[in-house]
């Protein structure tokens, strides 16, 4: 009850502290701990009147005379004792923990920093009125302890915090602490930790708002005016949308990276189509090619699927592509049922492709796992023809299966058993006879139900054609009767 800012304190210290905080800031020039014990006697007497604006004038006045007198061990010592008086008004407590975190960048040194950082932590722990205050302390924190080069006790130290509980911090400094959460875990490759703090950021919140028209948003601006000249002096004002543009690009950024991280192609692909769909980036030409470029190369490079499939097909129909001719006329060679000779792409494309940070034809120092996605784009094209031959071939010799393939007899036998064991495709290689069959064997069941179907077939096509030969005999009967009629109606 004493908390509550509408209940009216039993005496109002106001003109007492008008008097008093002038006179104590006097004194700390000359005698500090006299001028603070002045202003003690006056908090006491406040705070148990619960009159909150005088307590918090106080508490105020108590930590700013320590800091201009350069007294930051005092200044300590009084937030710690202030904050454990019986009592103490909850709102006196934050107004002077808000005011103590103003002061951090004041300090002269990294360890008074530090010692006044312990302090606001001391205060705040287990106190949910002030959860927002000791998240911000604790941010400075691990930003000092990275800048020291410890990445990991930055990590251990802002992890501990679990933001998306409070309550009474806006969604986007939320994003923004886990984000910082995210990327402290990526820097010291801690990838399951990154993995599971990234969950907790709704995609929701980065989707795209419709564009608006300039009549909208005038008519937006009048609404917002009215509000404002009708809220009343105790209601907040309402929050306005923030343009998260830059949160949801540093969003998926990471995502891109712990995607890589695991070789997750197409999820790598898919986060790069949510960078696409952003306004900034459609806008920046050099910007909207370069991800046009990632979308196509991660998608090529995932593993054979439904999904990849459609999500490559769906892709090439994009109009955009236009903007990177090279990477489309690659995309296009992938969605049409034809062999694709490795040594030929190489040849047209591997120039190109090796130009980027995507791929390498040796190991690179920057990107270890650019050699990988080149070889694994070799695979693809490999894959490609295996199942492009599969369609136009029920039976076809190992040795001219190898020269369409440009491989050797053992790495054509090897992508052959793999493709069957991810029943990609199927088939059957006969070893002795040298041959491999790719026609799928029937059973018996399967056999039948072909044979009734057509069958059916057959038969309703005997109907059909019985029925039309039946119509025209009856038309070939009538057409000289109507000749005759028509002849008496002319006599």
């Amino acid at each position: 009850m004493a908390d509550n800012p509408l209940f009216k304190p039993e005496k109002d210290f106001t003109k007492d502290a008008d008097k008093i905080i002038p006179e104590a800031e006097s004194l700390a020039k000359k005698d500090l701990q006299q001028a603070v014990e002045k202003l003690t006697s006056l908090e006491k007497q406040s705070r148990q009147s619960s009159d909150l604006a005088t307590t918090s004038r106080v508490l105020t006045a108590i930590v700013t005379i320590c800091k201009d007198a350069g007294d930051w061990s005092y200044m300590n010592e009084q937030v710690l004792l202030l904050s454990k008086k019986h009592g103490q008004l909850k709102q006196a407590i934050i107004k002077m923990v808000q005011v103590v975190f103003g002061f951090l960048d004041e300090t002269p040194s990294v360890e008074t920093k530090l010692s006044v950082i312990e302090t606001l932590r001391t205060v705040t722990e287990g106190k949910i009125f002030v959860e927002v205050e000791r998240a911000r302390v604790t941010r400075v924190l691990s930003d000092i302890k990275k800048s020291q080069g410890d990445v990991k006790a930055a990590r251990d130290i802002l992890c501990e915090l679990q933001v998306e509980t409070f309550g009474s911090m806006t969604r986007r400094e939320k994003t923004e602490f886990i984000l910082e959460q995210v990327a402290l875990c990526i820097e010291s490759e801690d990838w399951t930790q990154a993995s599971i703090l990234s969950r907790k950021i709704s995609t929701r919140y980065f989707a795209r708002k419709p564009t608006r028209t300039p009549e909208q948003l005038e008519k937006e601006k009048k609404e917002r005016e009215e509000a404002e000249k009708k809220r009343g002096p105790d209601e907040e004002a309402p929050v306005q949308e923030d343009d998260v543009t830059d949160l949801k690009l540093r969003f998926y950024e990471q995502q891109i990276t712990l995607a890589k991280q695991e070789d997750k192609y197409l999820d790598v692909c898919k986060n790069y189509r949510q960078v696409l769909d952003t306004e900034s980036v459609e806008n920046n030409p050099e910007q909207l090619r370069a991800v046009l470029q990632r979308v196509i190369y991660f998608v090529l490079l995932a593993p054979y699927d439904n999904e990849q499939s459609d999500l490559l097909h769906r892709i090439n129909q994009d109009s955009r592509n236009e903007e990177v001719p090279k990477d489309q006329a690659l995309l296009k060679q992938f969605t049409i049922d034809e062999l694709m000779r490795w040594p030929m792409v190489e040849e047209r494309f591997g120039k190109h492709l090796c130009s980027t940070d995507i791929f390498s034809k040796t190991q690179d120092s920057k990107d270890p796992k650019a050699n990988t996605r080149y070889e694994a784009l070799r695979h693809r094209v490999i894959e490609h023809n295996v199942r492009v031959v599969a369609k136009y071939y029920t039976r076809i010799t190992f040795t001219r299966l190898c020269e369409l393939l440009d491989l050797s007899e053992e790495e054509t036998e090897k992508y052959i058993s793999d493709l069957v064991t991810k029943k990609t495709v199927y088939a059957r290689i006969d070893r002795p006879a040298r041959v491999v069959s790719f026609e799928v064997k029937r059973g018996p069941d399967e056999v039948l139900d072909e044979w009734s179907s057509s069958m059916r077939g057959l038969l309703q096509l005997l109907e059909r054609v019985g029925h039309l030969m039946q119509r025209e005999e009856m038309m070939a009967r009538i057409q000289p009767g109507e000749k005759k009629e028509g002849g008496k109606a002319k006599a």
